[in-house]
């Protein structure tokens, strides 16, 4: 029997790197992790047996570093490296590198990545394998002459490709041979500046494509099998955002085609390990098995892969240990099963409403669903509340993947565990991947890699803050929801006084202003909210870990996280977030002692709003001060005149000076 590894060492970060920790922990073998500067104090590392910092935070200088992840290997006394996907996943050169060092390379031979490393040179192969390919142009004339004739030929619309590299970059559609040139000058652009290879191929465009994958798994005994397909055509920007497991609507007929295709792939290089081979299909008549085309093959562990492990019960990470060390395939394609539906949602901290620019912050709350009705939950992620999102790296938070016995079942339990998960700190897509699941066409089956962008103001609608939620907000920093719930008669009386009830004050900064509120208890439950607008009332009371606030126009349950210097309401997977001051520190912070205005915690001066020598008035607003990612504002605490300001753009320490008024005679 073939020895396994003792010791190996996963060269990658976040997400993946916890996933091939687990597999490995469970199957008795070391594990060593790898790190930037910027983290150092990330899950991988704490989950792992030992950890090596390989240099600063910028990927040219931490994780691309071949050499350091070797020597790191090396020195640890790893006899393997697992490459997870991503950075040196696919470069050949660096599998040359580890297996000159004397260690395991856990995927494919550097010769299988080079044969599938160029889309040109790999559909050529998989023409000759009797793989069928998207109708093109793959040769190696790059002359603007002879790629626009091939263009005419092939029939627009047409899709030039950067023969190099994936991920959209170099990718445009061409609709009239008017534009044609321009066009291809962009994308070579593109292509150079994103793989440093200018070089394109001509392709037909498909006018309604899916994105359906198989999954491969090959060993080195000239064995391969495949695990099903997977539809992966929700993406936006060619960059996939929801994926399932089987693809909806395939028929055993279609299923077949696509899957024979694939293993001959993947015979065709002596492929060992886990790969997958990506097809794009015309679905303008439904799916058909003469419709789809090789596009390109991945030759690592993808992204997707958990939704191929539910609908098996296979561990893939496992597979691709016991491929490295030498073993068979653990199974025949006929012990292979499929059982279920799965479906992935890839959590991200961005912006969509900012056309989804990576959002950076800290997840000052950040809790998942434990199980859910009617099917599983897996969530595979690479942080923890308290962890921040950092601008060095891709900004995933988690992959949510739900496994159910029918694609319904599947869909409707993903909407509940997305509107269940709660993040504070930093924006995030939530909203935008519920909005997708509970699309019509989506949720009826019919997809292409298109939906998206033609519903993207449907799905991608400005965040409302529920009624209620401020109120709620404002309740509980008044800390009068603290006290324990009791039958006793008396604790309705908490907060009396002869003088009638007892306000405690609340302060919060709205539009950069400071708005006082009140909070007393009118009976056990029942609560008086009075600002300058008067006096509302609520009624709170405790539910399943969180509170439910009734009143006039408020019907809210939700559940509130301390983020720094406020509070967040968190309901049906939004968070709302409350900037509270403190009356105290705030009377401190404005003066009321004297000519002196102090701040009251350290922070940079984002703006300053008046100068020196004018006359202000109690209330006004003199300048902003952030702190913890939060701007403060800074108000006048009586009619005066400015002697002396801070500079905008200062850093200041607690209690330093930030303002002086003229003392009268």
């Amino acid at each position: 029997m073939t020895k396994m590894f003792s010791r190996i060492l996963i060269a990658n970060r976040g997400e993946i790197a916890c996933r091939v920790i687990r597999t490995a922990q469970r199957m008795g073998i070391g594990t060593v992790a790898v790190y930037s500067d910027a983290d150092a104090q990330s899950l991988h590392v704490a989950m792992a047996d030992e950890a090596v910092n390989i240099g600063p935070a910028p990927v040219t200088d931490s994780y691309l570093r071949a050499d350091r992840i070797i020597e790191a290997a090396l020195a640890t006394g790893a006899e393997a490296i697992h490459p997870g996907y991503g950075f040196l996943s696919e470069n050949p050169g660096f599998v040359d590198a580890v297996v000159k060092a004397g260690l395991v390379f856990i995927g494919p031979s550097a010769d299988s990545i080079r044969a599938m490393g160029l889309k040109d040179a790999a559909k050529r192969l998989m023409e000759k394998a009797g793989v069928p390919v998207v109708p093109g142009y793959h040769g190696e004339a790059q002359e603007l002459v002879v790629l626009a004739s091939k263009a005419r030929e092939i029939g627009y619309p047409v899709l030039i490709k950067a023969r190099a590299g994936g991920g959209g970059k170099g990718m445009r559609k061409v609709d009239s041979p008017d534009d044609f040139a321009e066009t291809l000058g962009s994308a070579r652009r593109e292509a150079k500046s994103a793989f440093g290879d200018d070089r394109v191929l001509v392709e037909k465009y498909v006018a309604k494509p899916r994105h359906i994958e198989v999954q491969v798994f090959g060993d080195n005994h000239g064995n391969a099998v495949h695990l099903y397909e997977r539809d992966c055509s929700l993406q936006r920007r060619h960059q996939k955002v929801i994926e399932e497991a089987p693809a909806p609507g395939i028929t055993e007929e279609m299923r077949a085609a696509m899957t024979s295709a694939a293993v001959k792939a993947a015979l065709a290089i002596k492929y060992s390990g886990a790969g997958t081979i990506e097809f794009i299909v015309d679905a303008t008549e439904g799916l058909k098995p003469d419709r789809f085309w090789f596009m390109e093959m991945n030759t690592r562990l993808q992204v997707e892969h958990p939704v191929t492990e539910m609908i098996t019960g296979l561990d893939l990470v496992e597979w691709q240990l016991r491929v490295a060390v030498g073993e068979k395939l653990p199974l025949t394609q006929k012990q292979i099963l499929l059982n279920g539906h799965a479906v992935e949602a890839r959590l991200y901290a961005e912006d969509p409403a900012r056309s989804f620019l990576p959002a950076i912050g800290t997840l000052h709350h950040l809790a998942f669903p434990a199980n859910i009705t009617n099917g599983d939950i897996r969530i595979e992620t690479g942080v923890r509340a308290g962890d921040t999102i950092s601008p060095f790296y891709d900004p995933m938070i988690a992959k949510l993947v739900i496994h159910a016995p029918d694609r319904a079942s599947a869909l409707a339990s993903m909407e509940n565990a997305l509107v269940q998960t709660e993040i504070a700190g930093t924006k995030t897509n939530l909203a935008f991947l519920a909005a997708l699941i509970r699309h019509e066409a989506f949720s009826s089956g019919d997809v292409d890699t298109g939906l998206i962008d033609r519903d993207l103001a449907s799905l991608v609608t400005p965040a409302i803050v529920p009624a209620g939620a401020k109120e709620l907000a404002i309740i509980v920093e008044s800390r009068l929801l603290e006290y324990p719930a009791s039958d006793d008669p008396w604790a309705a009386l908490r907060g009396y006084s002869h003088h009638g009830s007892q306000n405690y004050p609340v302060m919060l900064f709205e539009e950069e202003k400071p708005v006082r509120y009140g909070v007393c208890v009118l009976d056990d439950g029942r609560y008086g909210i009075s600002s300058g607008a008067g006096t509302f009332e609520v009624r709170i009371r405790r539910e399943a870990g969180g509170w439910h606030i009734t009143g006039k126009g408020i019907n809210l349950r939700a559940k509130t996280a301390a983020i720094p210097n406020g509070i967040a309401v968190l309901s049906r997977g939004t968070a709302s977030s409350f900037a509270i001051a403190d009356p105290f520190l705030l009377a401190e912070a404005t003066g009321n002692a004297g000519d002196r205005l102090s701040a009251p915690m350290p922070g940079l001066v984002k703006s300053v709003r008046v100068s020196a020598g004018d006359a202000v008035k109690k209330g006004q607003i003199l300048l902003v001060l952030e702190a913890m990612k939060m701007e403060h504002t800074i108000t006048a605490p009586h009619d005066g005149k400015i002697a002396e300001i801070v500079l905008e753009g200062s850093q200041v320490k607690e209690k330093s000076s930030l303002a002086r008024f003229e003392t009268g005679d």
